[in-house]
């Protein structure tokens, strides 16, 4: 029978036993049904379970664990319950030792997709395991929002504008977690207006907070939907009476109705204008939008695999694309000649420029703007870079940027991808004019199908 077929038989509701093969690049977990692929979040390899369609496609299904007859060996028996409810927990339910072997496999699905040359005999290392596996993150956007009449905090439910209320999260820090319960408590007392969804009134929409490990201090951004912020002082008062972890509170303007959570426009509100945080040894200092790597700990590590892969000497000159506010640049220059760091934010660049002059680094020249346009632009300059270090965002490469790296291959680069797909798919133009040494996944995002990955290149 022709597996359209077997499609068109089935609907939305039935059920049929599933055992579970693999793990899928969003994590759910893969198993075949009479030859149709079905993809089955929470459910994982080795399962035995008695699957539900949810959805119904030509070429395959979406179902749910109707009942699990027989649990896998990498399961976690102690899976936290708002596993069920809440994003940011999707791989809670599976062993540590397991997730990080199954984050290599997700590598490895994504490049078996998008082919690069060669790519059966690249060189994949075991995942690197995260410091801590619960409490790691330093950062949290916590929507706020008055639902019939009471003031909820928290995150969305999976695949919905649901939100929560959350009191706990497994993988948040403390501090964070503690501040962010206060700090709702203080907004109800003082009646400041939360954004209500269905009449699209209200001020306060999000609470931002990020945490510094090294100095145990904290970094607050209220999103308002309008400039006027009431009783603004009456709430800065109590932060600083009953949190005095709080060292900076801020203000981002954000009247659009879209998806991004921040507005053109941050104001500090009272305290001080940057979060410092320690990164292998070096201070960085953060303003509310610059970019920082959630999980603190790990960051360190993270830089370690970059630096073991780029084998930076004092002949190099190195561009640091996407660098953010300087700091694998920073971390890395006294080691090589010169660092030239692109950024598209330009409070990014302004933070890179103090991070620069605060750790005494002299050789780093920073330029505003998307790497695709800034790059050829030194090389028309007569800028000799010799090594590059790239960092894009989840949308990986730019196009005009892979075109320049290909065209003007440098001796080594290094490809750090918080996305296996955009990655794979980078590297089949990449594999043009270098060759990949090996990929080294690293855990940033315990509990998530998250995988970060250094990949070392060297031009052919």
């Amino acid at each position: 029978m022709h597996t359209n077929n077997i499609t068109q038989e089935l609907k939305v509701g039935d059920r049929f036993p599933l055992t579970i093969k693999r793990i899928g690049i969003n994590g759910e977990g893969i198993g075949f049904f009479k030859h149709v692929i079905v993809f089955v979040p929470k459910a994982v390899p080795e399962d035995v379970i008695v699957c539900e369609i949810t959805d119904v496609h030509e070429r395959f299904l979406n179902g749910r664990i109707h009942k699990i007859r027989q649990a896998s060996r990498f399961r976690n028996p102690e899976t936290p319950k708002l596993a069920d409810e809440v994003g940011g927990l999707e791989f809670a339910h599976i062993k540590y030792k397991e997730q990080l072997h199954f984050k290599a496999n997700i590598l490895r699905e994504s490049l078996d997709k998008y082919k690069p040359y060669a790519y059966q005999k690249y060189m994949i290392k075991p995942t690197a395991a995260s410091v801590q596996q619960e409490k790691y993150r330093n950062k949290a956007q916590f929507p706020i929002q008055e639902i019939d009449g009471e003031i909820r905090c928290g995150l969305y439910k999976t695949g919905t504008q649901e939100l929560v209320d959350l009191k706990e999260m497994p993988t948040q820090m403390d501090l964070t977690m503690s501040a962010m319960r206060k700090i709702v408590q203080m907004v109800k007392d003082l009646e400041i207006p939360v954004f209500n969804p269905e009449t699209k009134s209200g001020i306060l929409s999000m609470i931002v907070i990020r945490e510094s490990v090294e100095f145990n201090q904290l970094q607050v951004t209220f999103i308002t939907r309008s400039p006027k912020f009431i009783k603004e002082h009456q709430l800065i008062e109590r932060i600083q009476e009953e949190i005095p972890e709080v060292s900076s509170i801020s203000q981002n303007i954000n009247k659009e109705d879209k998806a991004g959570v921040w507005g053109d426009e941050t104001k500090l509100l009272w305290g001080d204008k940057y979060l410092q945080e320690d990164i292998n040894g070096y201070l960085f200092n953060f303003s509310p939008r610059a970019f920082l790597q959630l999980n603190s700990l790990q960051t360190d590590k993270l830089y370690d695999l970059v630096n073991e892969a780029l084998e930076p000497n004092q002949r190099d000159v190195l561009l640091d694309a996407y660098c953010g506010v300087g700091t694998i640049g920073i971390t890395m220059a006294n080691k090589v000649k010169h660092v030239y760091g692109i950024e598209i934010i330009p409070e990014a660049i302004e933070d890179a420029k103090e991070n620069a002059k605060l750790n005494e680094v002299d050789n780093t020249d920073y330029y505003v703007g998307s790497a695709d346009e800034i790059y050829p632009k030194l090389l028309k300059e007569g800028k000799e870079v010799n090594a590059i270090v790239v960092d894009p965002p989840r949308t990986g490469l730019d196009n005009k940027l892979l075109t320049t790296l290909t065209r003007n291959p440098v001796n080594k680069l290094v490809y750090v991808s918080c996305n296996p797909s955009t990655l794979a798919k980078d590297l089949v133009r990449l594999s043009d004019s270098y060759r990949v040494v090996y990929l080294q996944p690293v855990d940033m995002f315990p509990q998530t199908p998250h995988v970060e990955t250094v990949v070392k290149l060297i031009r052919r």
